[in-house]
């Protein structure tokens, strides 16, 4: 992989630079939705991102379709949500969630796949994939303590959403606090699946575009390739030294 010479202005619209602002913003609503409606606007605030990211990862045709129907169904599910209440409609909504924040990564990889040069823009569409994954996650916890019977941490019961999001996070880098920790199953295959794919993506994906990629400026210019090579260092000898070289030599 070579540096590449791109320079798209980081909030156009054919950069990753708003998406990252989106996920952003999707966390931040998603550590107060403790309510009906604030659920709903989450849910409306995935769509929109998850949009954003079809769209500037130039999504295939057949993924499209697939996020159109998802689209459609976060809708109606948002929608019925602000008026009806239920385990099951609440975790239906999580649900279609979960999926929009894996069907946009899977379009990003795709894009970056696609790119021969490592720049800032690469950079982010990695970063935004590492994000959406560990929201996604987060998602899918919280889908499964409204379907499932028991309390899906424990004593602690099910917790709120802004828990799941730190538990996934904390489990997705592999801090492992242990503050909260699931119960039983599948929400500890979940967690297990999290963690080996949040240190696979940072090994073998972040990690490659960091070692290679630097920004304009950063860049040790006297080791730059292509330069020619510094002028090599004189010495300096005394007078006497000239003289007693000469006698040696003699």
């Amino acid at each position: 992989m070579r540096v590449g010479r791109r320079r798209t202005p980081i909030w156009s619209a054919d950069s990753y630079g708003p998406l990252m602002l989106l996920i952003a913003g999707t966390y931040v609503i998603g550590t107060v939705a403790d309510h009906r409606w604030t659920i709903s606007l989450l849910l409306f605030a995935q769509i929109g991102t998850v949009w954003y990211a079809l769209r500037i990862s130039r999504a295939h045709t057949s993924l499209r379709v697939l996020a159109t129907l998802i689209f459609a169904l976060s809708l109606i599910a948002g929608g019925w949500n602000m008026f009806a209440h239920g385990r099951t409609l609440i975790g239906l909504v999580f649900f279609a969630g979960s999926v929009l924040y894996v069907v946009a990564p899977l379009s990003i990889v795709g894009d970056l796949g696609r790119r021969h040069h490592v720049d800032r823009e690469l950079m982010m569409g990695a970063l935004a994939t590492y994000l959406m994954l560990g929201m996604a996650f987060a998602f899918a916890y919280r889908c499964i303590a409204a379907f499932q019977p028991s309390p899906f941490y424990g004593a602690q019961g099910d917790g709120t959403l802004a828990d799941s999001l730190f538990y996934s996070f904390v489990t997705l880098t592999t801090t492992g606090y242990g503050n909260l920790v699931p119960a039983g199953n599948p929400g500890q295959t979940l967690a297990v699946l999290e963690a080996l794919l949040g240190q696979l993506f940072l090994v073998t994906a972040v990690a490659k575009i960091v070692n290679v990629w630097s920004p304009r400026g950063w860049r040790n210019k006297s080791h730059s390739p292509g330069m020619a090579p510094g002028a090599p260092e004189e010495t300096t000898v005394a007078p006497s030294d000239r003289d007693n070289s000469r006698s040696i030599e003699e």
